[in-house]
């Protein structure tokens, strides 16, 4: 199996290496990630300069690597194009969880969206991320397991998968839909000068059978998602009463 990594935390993230040291057992790997980090970029496209890449400066152990000076979405855009062999698009592992909400922004994910868009599955993954670095080698079986389950699937899908710190098994979940409050807390540099947070606190608690409530029990988390947004029973009642 011929195998495309990116991810949105740029080419120097330990989650990237992890992901390809873990891939390689499924076949050949080849990385096209961004140079810089491109996290929350959501599913950005460059369109208004070119793209350019280079080899990694980065050494990653029997595996072709390079940097895009662009978006996630980009480097699967770019790096499909560089190898039109490839079967597969991981993306990950995310310095950090993109659950519920936070797949309208995620790079990591858009990656996986994009390879979608032109047909060939993709899969995301991401895990949380505290004040020290996740245990990645501690992952990695899980990660394994993981594939072992999607990359036997036939056709093309999408997939978010998180990764609990220590999980404990794994569960297949919906996406959860939450409220945040999306405070803007103001701040200032060191210069005096005016900035902005803005927060991302749930409102609400996660509800069984989500991502969310997957990893706050220990559990791997694999959302199966589609492309197509539309409201499907809101569309169906809207033409029912335009036949009436």
């Amino acid at each position: 199996m011929n195998i495309l990594i990116t991810n949105d935390d740029g080419i120097y993230s330990p989650g990237i290496a992890a992901l390809a040291k873990t891939a390689r057992q499924f076949g050949t790997v080849r990385i096209v990630a961004p140079d810089v980090e491109q996290s929350s970029m959501g599913h950005a496209i460059t369109h208004s300069r070119p793209l350019s890449y280079r080899s990694a400066p980065i050494t990653f152990e029997g595996i072709d690597a390079f940097r895009v000076n662009g978006t996630p979405a980009d480097c699967v855009a770019l790096g499909l194009h560089m190898f039109p062999d490839t079967q597969i698009v991981l993306s990950g592992i995310n310095m950090g969880p993109n659950l519920g909400n936070s797949m309208w922004h995620s790079g990591t994910l858009a990656a996986a969206k994009q390879a979608m868009l032109l047909g060939i599955t993709g899969i995301a993954l991401s895990t949380p991320v505290g004040k020290t670095e996740p245990d990645f080698e501690g992952l990695s079986q899980w990660t394994s397991d993981v594939l072992k389950i999607l990359l036997n699937d036939k056709g093309s899908a999408l997939y978010n998968v998180n990764l609990p710190p220590k999980p404990e098994g794994v569960l297949w979940t919906r996406q959860s839909v939450r409220l945040y409050d999306g405070n803007v807390v103001p701040s200032q540099d060191p210069m005096g000068r005016k900035n902005y947070w803005i927060t991302v606190i749930p409102l609400e608690p996660a509800e069984e059978g989500t991502d969310r409530w997957a990893i706050q029990n220990n559990l791997v988390s694999i959302t199966p998602l589609r492309l197509d947004l539309t409201a499907h029973d809101e569309l169906s009642a809207r033409l029912a009463i335009e036949k009436k």
